[in-house]
């Protein structure tokens, strides 16, 4: 199960202080009809993680349901990682949280050993983004063309930060790091590309001036 080492490259990479505390907390998100439902209520997880299981929204239903969550009086901000993210350089969070913390309304994201610099397959962003605009992701949107989003909202704020040395593999069939599957298949159709491409289309050409003009706002 992906997650168990999503679980693990978190254990060996986040920061603990001398109390054992961390300040990064994992939401692992699952469907209520997940054929393995019962294998991730099994898992013994860390006190930095937590299961939340749902209805089936597709990742961005599932995405725009459990951000705001966050977003709205927990945390100073949220991200985004799949089950075949890996975070791979210590104290990661640290430096993505100091970042944030620099860059008001940030976007940030770090090298997924793919796209690099291209797409923020992994993203992190101030929960003021979320909190303005009720959305992680614009809604409609099912699985594709979100890091073209984010990498487009984080570059019309003035605020998108890479940071290269900071390593989340993205462990991606497209880079021969994992099989072909059923989900994979499903997600990477041609269907879902052009409905969630028409939805990106829609958002830069219709929302996107209005969406950067209330968040600049804010600050």
């Amino acid at each position: 199960m992906n997650v168990r080492d999503l679980v693990e490259s978190w254990q060996e990479t986040i920061t603990v202080d001398e109390r054992g505390e961390t300040f990064v907390c994992l939401d692992v998100v699952v469907d209520d009809d997940d054929p393995t439902l019962d294998e991730y209520q099994l898992i013994d997880l860390p006190k930095f993680a937590q299961l939340t299981v749902g209805p089936r929204l597709r990742l961005g239903g599932s995405l725009n349901a459990a951000a705001p969550r966050w977003a709205i009086g927990v945390a100073a901000s949220v991200g985004f990682m799949g089950d075949d993210h890996r975070p791979r350089t210590i104290g990661w969070d640290r430096r993505i949280a100091e970042t944030l913390d620099r860059r008001k309304l940030g976007v940030v994201y770090g090298n997924d050993l793919i796209q690099g610099p291209l797409l923020p397959t992994a993203v992190f962003m101030d929960s003021r983004i979320v909190r303005t605009l009720g959305w992680m992701v614009y809604p409609g949107m099912t699985h594709l063309w979100f890091d073209n989003l984010w990498r487009k909202l984080g570059e019309e704020l003035g605020t998108l930060t890479y940071l290269d040395d900071v390593v989340i593999e993205h462990c991606h069939p497209i880079a021969g790091k994992a099989e072909w599957d059923q989900g994979y298949t499903e997600c990477n159709g041609g269907d879902v590309w052009a409905h969630d491409e028409q939805l990106y289309n829609e958002w830069v050409g219709q929302h996107m001036a209005d969406d950067v003009a209330r968040l600049k706002a804010v600050i």
